[in-house]
C-alpha cells in the first residue's frame, strides 16, 4: 500500500509540474441552436432494467452537404413491450449549416417503434448516403437513406432484426459497422446484453429502496454479427465466424486493427463480465482473446461496469489502444497497445486511476479537443442508479470530464476550467464527436437521461492548426471504414488514426478522421491504408481544411 501511495504522489507531481496551456473550452447552445430533446425512459416504480440504460446519439451528414446533423435514439412505453407501449420518438436535427438546427424527424421518416438503445451510421449500400441502424431492446431498425432527405425502414427486406437467443429477439444495446472481410461492403455488429423478461424480472432493493438490479442477476447473451450479402441482404454468421460462443453483457463496442495484420478487429465492453477482444482472423472467423491480450480486466484483475469504449491510437505510437469509462470505485481503464499483441494497464501509470476512482462514466472518446496533436479523453458522467442520493452520499447527476493529454503519458483533468456549462451536472449517458460547424475543433454532442440533450461547441481558444479528411472508398467501402492513417508534419511530428463511426456507449461519431496539427500549418505527407489493401501517399498538403482523398484506382 505504500508502494501504491508513493507512486502515486509521484504521479500527481509530475501532472502538477506540466506548464498551463490555453483550456480547452465549449459552450452549450443545444436550447439556441433548436436542438430540443428529452430522452424519455417510462420510468416505473418497478425500476425494470432497460430505464436506466438509454440512450446513444449520432451525428452524420444524411443529406451531404458537407455539415453534420444530429440523431437522438428515445425510450418506449414500459412495461410490455411485447405491446410497445406508447412511442417516444427518436428525433433528426437537420444541421442548417450556421450552429443552428431544425426538427426533420417526421419528413426524414426515422421516429422508430421501440425501446431504443444505440444507433451506428455506415453506409451499407455504398451510395455515398449514410444509412442509420437502430439497436433496440426488441426490434432493431435499419433505414436506408433514400438521398432526398428521407428513409425507409429496410429491416424486414434486410434481414436485420435483430439476433435470436433460445426463439428470442435478444436485447441489443450498441451496434458498429465494419467490413470485416475486406469485401468492400460493410458489415453489422451488434453488442447484446442479457437475458431480461418484463414479466418476470427480479425485484432489487437497498435500504428498503427499489433500484435497478445488479447485471449479475441476468444471465448474458451472445453477439450478433451480419454479413453484407452486397443486394440490401445480410446473413447471420454469428455461428459460422465462432461469435456466438461467447456470450456477454454488452455495452460500448469500437473497431480497430490492434495487431496491423490488414482485419478489424472488435472490442465489447461487457457490464460486469470479462471485457472482450475478437481477433479477426484472415476475415473468416474470430477468435475471442481479451484474456491473453491483457484487456479482459483492468489491473486489479477485477470484473468492472463496463460501458463505453474506444479504440484508438493515444500516444502516438502507431497502435490503437483501448479506453473503457466504468462506474465509481472502478476507475476507467487505459489499454496501451504494446504493439506485439497484447496491450499494458496503464491506467495507473498514466494518472487516470486516481483522477477516475470517484467517477461514473458512460460515453466516451479519445479525441485531439485542443489541436496540439495529442489525443485527449472526454467523458459524459452519471451515476446509473437515479436515486443514489437516497442510499449514499453520492449523486446521480454529475459534471462531464475531460482528461487533458500532456504528451508524456499522462492525463490531467481539464473539466473543472472547460467553462461553466461543461460543470452542469446532469444524467448524461450517449456522446457523439464531430465538428459541427467545419471550424477545426471538434465538438460534443450528449444524450440525457429524462433530461434535455447538450451541444457542447467547442470554443478553445489558441492558434493550433488541424485537418479533416473525408475518405471516399472505391474498392473499400465508401466510407472508408477501417482504412489507416498517418500523418507527418515537418516538425517530425507523427500522428494515426483510422476511420470508424462506433465510439463511447451506444453511439456514432463523425466518419471524418481529423488530426490536430499544434503550431505546423502544413503537413508534410498523408498516407491511407485503405481496407483493399492499397495505400495512398499525399504530400505538402495545406492544412486547416477538410480534405476529401479518394482510393486510387489500380
Amino acid at each position: 500500500m505504500r508502494i501504491r501511495c508513493l507512486f502515486i504522489c509521484a504521479s500527481m507531481l509530475a501532472l502538477a509540474a506540466v506548464p498551463a496551456a490555453d483550456p480547452i473550452t465549449f459552450e452549450e447552445i443545444a436550447g439556441q441552436a433548436g436542438v430540443r430533446f428529452v430522452s424519455n425512459n417510462s420510468a416505473t416504480p418497478l425500476k425494470q432494467q432497460p430505464e436506466g440504460i438509454i440512450a446513444g446519439v449520432a451525428v452524420l451528414d444524411y443529406d451531404g452537404d458537407g455539415y453534420l446533423d444530429l440523431y437522438f435514439v428515445n425510450g418506449a412505453g414500459m412495461p410490455s413491450l411485447a405491446k410497445q407501449g406508447d412511442i417516444h420518438k427518436n428525433r433528426l436535427f437537420h444541421n442548417n449549416g450556421n450552429l443552428t438546427f431544425t426538427d426533420v424527424t417526421d419528413r426524414a421518416g426515422v421516429g422508430g417503434t421501440g425501446y431504443g438503445m444505440g444507433v451506428a451510421v455506415g453506409d451499407y449500400d455504398n451510395d455515398g448516403r449514410p444509412d442509420l441502424y437502430v439497436a433496440n431492446v426488441n426490434g432493431n431498425i435499419l433505414y436506408h437513406n433514400n438521398g432526398d432527405g428521407t428513409f425507409t425502414d429496410v429491416t424486414k427486406r434486410s434481414g436485420t432484426s435483430g439476433g435470436l437467443y433460445n426463439g428470442k429477439k435478444m436485447w441489443s444495446v450498441a451496434a458498429a459497422w465494419v467490413d470485416y472481410n475486406n469485401d468492400g461492403l460493410l458489415d453489422l455488429f451488434i453488442s447484446n446484453y442479457c437475458q431480461w423478461d418484463p414479466a418476470n424480472g427480479p425485484e432489487c432493493k437497498a435500504n428498503g429502496q427499489v433500484v435497478y438490479c445488479n447485471p449479475r442477476h441476468y444471465k448474458p447473451l451472445p453477439h450478433t454479427l451480419y454479413r453484407n450479402n452486397g443486394n440490401g441482404t445480410f446473413t447471420d454468421v454469428s455461428e459460422q465466424t465462432g461469435l456466438s460462443k461467447f456470450p456477454g453483457r454488452g455495452m460500448g463496442v469500437s473497431i480497430g486493427d490492434y495487431d496491423g495484420d490488414g482485419f478489424t478487429d472488435i472490442f465489447v465492453a461487457n457490464d460486469d463480465a470479462p471485457f472482450q477482444l475478437f481477433h479477426n482472423i484472415g476475415g473468416k472467423r474470430f477468435e475471442e482473446v481479451a484474456a491473453a491480450a491483457g484487456v479482459a480486466f483492468p489491473e486489479n484483475g477485477n470484473v468492472i461496469s463496463g460501458m463505453g469504449c474506444d479504440f484508438r491510437d493515444v500516444f502516438n505510437k502507431g497502435t490503437p489502444s483501448l479506453w473503457v469509462t466504468a462506474i465509481e470505485k472502478e476507475s476507467f481503464p487505459l489499454f496501451l497497445n504494446s504493439g506485439k499483441g497484447d496491450f499494458i494497464d496503464k491506467t495507473s501509470a498514466s494518472g487516470l486511476a486516481m483522477q477516475t476512482y470517484e467517477m461514473s462514466g458512460w460515453s466516451n472518446a479519445i479525441v485531439d479537443l485542443d489541436n496540439d496533436g495529442w489525443k485527449d479523453l472526454a467523458v459524459a458522467r452519471s451515476n446509473v442508479q437515479e436515486n443514489i442520493g437516497m442510499l449514499s452520499p453520492r449523486q446521480y447527476e454529475e459534471p462531464n470530464a475531460i482528461f487533458r493529454n500532456l504528451g508524456n503519458g499522462k492525463f490531467q483533468n481539464a473539466g473543472a476550467t472547460a467553462g461553466p456549462d461543461f460543470q452542469k451536472p446532469a444524467g448524461h449517458r450517449g456522446m457523439a464527436v464531430g465538428d459541427l460547424d467545419n471550424d477545426g475543433r471538434m465538438d460534443l454532442v450528449i444524450n440525457v437521461l429524462n433530461g434535455p440533450a447538450k451541444v457542447f461547441h467547442n470554443t478553445t481558444q489558441n492558434s493550433n492548426h488541424w485537418i479533416l479528411l473525408k475518405l471516399a472508398g472505391i474498392k473499400s467501402n465508401r466510407m472508408g471504414v477501417g482504412a489507416k492513417i498517418r500523418v507527418t508534419t515537418p516538425d517530425g511530428l507523427t500522428q494515426w488514426n483510422h476511420v470508424t463511426t462506433s465510439t463511447g456507449f451506444a453511439s456514432s461519431s463523425d466518419s471524418r478522421v481529423h488530426f490536430g496539427l499544434g503550431a505546423v500549418g502544413s503537413i508534410k505527407e498523408i498516407e491511407v491504408a485503405w481496407p483493399s489493401g492499397v495505400k495512398q501517399v499525399l504530400r505538402h498538403v495545406k492544412a486547416d481544411r477538410v480534405l476529401t482523398i479518394s482510393e486510387p484506382v489500380r
